[in-house]
């Protein structure tokens, strides 16, 4: 049987673009890899993959999935067989106040002990364009099919001011 996700992603628009809101996991695994995604989660085929969204979403961040009118931005099917369904929603989020749920994984793998992690350890807004650099391979669709739809294009990255010795 396929696994199934749901997630949200949510953005806001600014002068300098478009930002997206993801999040990195926790755990032993991911802490030295700039790896990221957006808030989601599995669900079975009987739930309603948008209130998974936002259960999951509420779960990851301890926040209340944003209300608003949310775009459907379809599904991906990853290469592990999973498919992600997301939609996205304008809002602001606090990042500084994101608190993740706890999960126990096995770790070291295979070891047979149980360790407690944050299933996110940050989140962050990041300009779209900077993103998808960033992001899961596949879940970056997610984020060119939302520029599409707000017709906004995904300007390339302002590369920092380098300063000058003389």
């Amino acid at each position: 049987m396929k696994k199934h996700s749901a997630g949200i992603l949510v953005y806001k628009k600014q002068a300098n673009g478009l930002e997206v809101l993801l999040v990195h996991p926790g755990g032993p695994f991911w802490a030295k890899k700039d790896v990221w995604g957006i808030p989601k989660g599995e669900h079975d085929e009987t739930e309603d993959p948008l209130v998974a969204a936002k259960r999951e979403f509420e779960e990851e961040l301890n926040h209340p999935a944003p209300d608003g009118d949310y775009l459907d931005l379809g599904e991906i099917k990853i290469s592990s067989g999973k498919i992600i369904k997301a939609w996205a929603v304008e809002a602001d989020v606090d990042v500084a106040k994101i608190k993740s749920n706890v999960i126990k994984i096995e770790w070291p793998p295979r070891s047979g002990q149980q360790i407690e992690i944050p299933e996110v350890d940050k989140a962050e807004w990041l300009l779209a364009s900077q993103a998808i650099t960033k992001m899961h391979k596949g879940q970056e669709a997610f984020i060119e099919r939302l520029a599409e739809k707000l017709d906004i294009p995904l300007a390339a990255t302002p590369k920092p001011e380098q300063g000058s010795l003389f």
